[in-house]
């Protein structure tokens, strides 16, 4: 028997069979899809195709909260954490990054969830801390000395704001005087004294008084209430040039950052429902 050119085409289906199925499929007119649900198609091999609908692309929601939201103060926190947290969620406080955060979309006791959506209170030092650290422990020229003063008045408590500008502006005053000695005062102040004029014999002479210490009222943190901070005079006095180098060192700022995270916390713990505690360390990345 001789195979025409069709039979030869498919040897398989001599009946037509398949040709008839094929031309049905593509004739076939298409059908609208669902969002939001998986379908399965035969393909015309014989084959399953899936087609999924299910993605945010289809049906205009995403498939779960997700991201970090960075926060700077506490009210701030509290008003994100009342509108996504849940009985669930998880607050951890981190002391070395000095940080706060809560996974709102914790681990429910019987069932694993996604945790990635975060809150985070990322705390950042006030423009008046980074100031007075930055000048922290360093000696200056009686002319830095005044200026730097002079541009934090605001932040002294004692001696008041009025007799450190008086200081300022004596050493402005005495800047090309030589300093030739120091005594410690009964009361832990310090004076010096100088010679304005050292060229004449009978130049003016004179003296300048400083405090023991200074006392601070300082926010370590943007949204803190200030902390009293304490900071001691320091200075060098180069007998042979004259010059007089000032400065101040102040105690302990560590603790003070760990008191005002501390405080913190405790605003926290008390702003989001009892059942849930503030936890010392850091979730999982």
């Amino acid at each position: 028997m001789t195979l025409n050119r069709y039979d030869a085409a498919m040897p398989s289906d001599l009946n037509g069979t398949q040709a008839v199925i094929d031309v049905a499929m593509r004739a076939a007119q298409p059908h609208q899809l669902d969002p939001g649900f998986i379908y399965t198609l035969v393909t015309p091999g014989g084959g399953v195709q899936k087609v999924d609908l299910t993605g945010p692309e289809h049906t205009g929601v995403p498939a779960r909260k997700s991201g970090t939201t960075v926060v700077r103060d506490v009210d701030s926190f509290l008003a994100y954490f009342d509108k996504h947290g849940d009985e669930s969620t998880e607050v951890y406080a981190d002391v070395e990054s000095r940080t706060i955060t809560a996974v709102l979309d914790a681990h429910t006791a019987e069932a694993a969830r996604w945790g990635g959506h975060r809150l985070e209170l990322r705390l950042r030092a006030t423009s008046a801390w980074t100031a007075w650290m930055g000048a922290n422990d360093d000696l200056m020229s009686q002319a830095l000395f005044a200026e730097f003063i002079e541009d934090n008045l605001v932040d002294l408590v004692e001696p008041d704001s009025a007799t450190m500008l008086e200081l300022a502006q004596s050493f402005e005053a005495t800047t090309s005087a030589e300093f030739q000695s120091s005594q410690r005062l009964d009361s832990g102040q310090r004076r010096f004294s100088f010679v304005e004029d050292v060229q004449a014999k009978a130049g003016h002479k004179g003296e300048i008084t400083i405090p023991a210490t200074l006392t601070l009222a300082l926010r370590p943190f943007e949204g803190t209430e200030p902390y009293r901070v304490t900071a001691r005079f320091r200075y060098r006095l180069d007998r042979q040039k004259g010059e007089l180098r000032l400065g101040f060192k102040i105690e302990r700022p560590e603790d003070i950052l760990t008191a005002a995270f501390a405080d913190i916390r405790t605003l926290v713990d008390v702003g989001i429902p009892e059942e849930i505690a503030v936890l010392n360390g850091a979730p999982s990345r």
